[in-house]
């Protein structure tokens, strides 16, 4: 199967089943990247990064990137394109029937089950977030602890946090250019 047929299928079947925004994509992408070697779990974390910086939803910022990676400007559009496109087909299909059926018990039912799910997806990508950018975890502990903890991400974290306690008005975009200059400085 060609890379732009494999892209095509796998950010369709990301954009299915990722109920509850960008961050419930990263368990989809850190599959696609151990599947079909399309990126590592560093490149995930750079990519995870650049997207929550840059204008626009998460997931569609993370499917163009993975697309360009993979295939160039088509493969940048083709994965685009898949990862809306459930979403609108079944957003058409609910929209069309929800008014007629929006207080039946079984809708009810399906939509309070769907919450703590898309909490679970959400709390497990910030799970392998922090784990992947705080941790070595791929060393492991054989290498002693000063290996394992990835020091100059969990200082830059220390600090941001410790600023934005004693700062708590300055605006968030400021922490983010802040993190983006020490990333290029200190080379993260």
């Amino acid at each position: 199967m060609s890379k732009l047929w494999l892209l095509i299928l796998e950010f369709m079947k990301t954009g299915l089943f990722a109920v509850g925004g960008g961050l419930a994509t990263i368990p989809f992408l850190k599959e696609m990247g151990v599947e079909y070697g399309w990126f590592t779990m560093d490149t995930l974390s750079t990519m995870i990064a650049v997207s929550e910086s840059t204008p626009g939803p998460i997931g569609i910022n993370m499917a163009t990137y993975v697309g360009y990676t993979v295939a160039g400007p088509a493969g940048a559009v083709l994965a685009t394109l898949s990862i809306v496109a459930p979403s609108i087909a079944v957003i058409c299909v609910i929209a069309n029937y929800f008014q007629k059926f929006k207080n039946a018990r079984i809708v009810q039912m399906i939509f309070a089950g769907l919450k703590p799910a898309v909490v679970a997806f959400i709390a497990a990508a910030c799970l392998d977030l922090f784990v992947s950018t705080l941790l070595h975890a791929e060393k492991g502990i054989g290498g002693g602890i000063a290996e394992f903890f990835n020091w100059k991400c969990m200082i830059l974290l220390a600090v941001l946090l410790a600023f934005k306690q004693k700062f708590p008005k300055i605006h968030p975009i400021a922490f983010i250019a802040a993190a983006a200059a020490a990333g290029v400085v200190f080379s993260f």
